[in-house]
């Protein structure tokens, strides 16, 4: 099952995703579910979609405007440092735990909405990441019981401000700028894909590879991360863990290579979904 956060005629609905389009739920379900965050919190995907799928779309895949899948989670942890090839390029130590912040609702951007690079940087750089949708609430959270919590899985472009982020040893303002945190297009339901490994992540920069992963390499797993965020704080259904980026970022490259306006950044995962975004400048 794929699911989407999209407007419509002004508002912001939700829907189940197919080959044909977009299926907004009707204004019941709309009621009584609000968001997609309030579905997975009630465990009512699988009706939703069986009640969906033989309807006509609201809108095609093509002239939809889509919204971040969840537009209102109430955290979004994100993980530095996560892949090897990633972390030798940057020569950071090798780590027992891993690199967590956060980033803020009011940051993401949805599939084709325009990426803005701050007025204040020249140095905006692309993440290619894979992001988990939490389905179940949990604290101190198994390795074993892990992947029972998830509900299922995006793509994620986590754009960095590079000089504000290495302002000091804190992420949080370089991982923060609006419009920077691109999450979409759809959730692929965790059954649809039963083993991520095999999985190929790139990031094509105007249609030229820079980042190209087997999400297997990462080096703490899925099961770890949610062991270890769940220990600190309670994950809750809608809260999405942005699991890292392999190597290849631009601030590593020599020459380094930013993103400026006009520039095209597309982010896909194999059977996840391809999220595209055009840079524009902060107006």
């Amino acid at each position: 099952m794929r699911f989407a956060t999209f407007e419509l005629d002004g508002k912001t609905v939700w829907g189940l995703a197919t080959d044909k389009g977009l299926h907004a739920v009707d204004a019941a379900t709309l009621a009584r579910y609000p968001s997609l965050k309030a579905a997975i919190a009630a465990n009512a995907l699988t009706g939703i979609a069986a009640a969906l799928k033989d309807s006509a779309p609201s809108v095609s895949l093509e002239d939809a405007h889509f919204l971040p899948v969840i537009p209102d989670p109430e955290k979004i942890l994100c993980v530095g440092l996560n892949y090897e090839a990633h972390r030798i390029e940057g020569g950071w130590p090798e780590v027992e735990h891993p690199t967590i912040f956060a980033r803020f609702a009011n940051t993401q951007i949805g599939h084709r909405e325009p990426l803005i690079k701050p007025k204040v940087s020249d140095m905006l750089d692309y993440e290619a990441e894979l992001a988990v949708v939490i389905g179940k609430p949990g604290r101190h959270i198994t390795e074993a019981d892990a992947m029972d919590h998830v509900s299922g899985y995006a793509c994620y472009n986590e754009g960095s401000v590079r000089d504000w982020q290495r302002h000091t040893t804190q992420f949080t303002p370089g991982k923060n700028f609006i419009g920077t945190g691109a999450f979409g297009p759809c959730l692929v339901t965790k059954d649809e894909i039963p083993d991520l490994g095999p999985l190929v992540m790139e990031a094509r920069l105007n249609g030229e590879v820079m980042q190209h992963t087997k999400l297997d390499d990462l080096i703490f797993s899925i099961p770890r991360l949610i062991n270890y965020i769940s220990t600190f704080t309670e994950l809750v259904p809608g809260d999405v863990i942005v699991t890292g980026t392999p190597g290849g970022v631009g601030s590593r490259r020599d020459p380094q290579v930013w993103m400026k306006p006009g520039d095209e950044i597309v982010i896909e995962i194999d059977k996840i979904g391809l999220l595209s975004n055009t840079i524009v400048s902060e107006a």
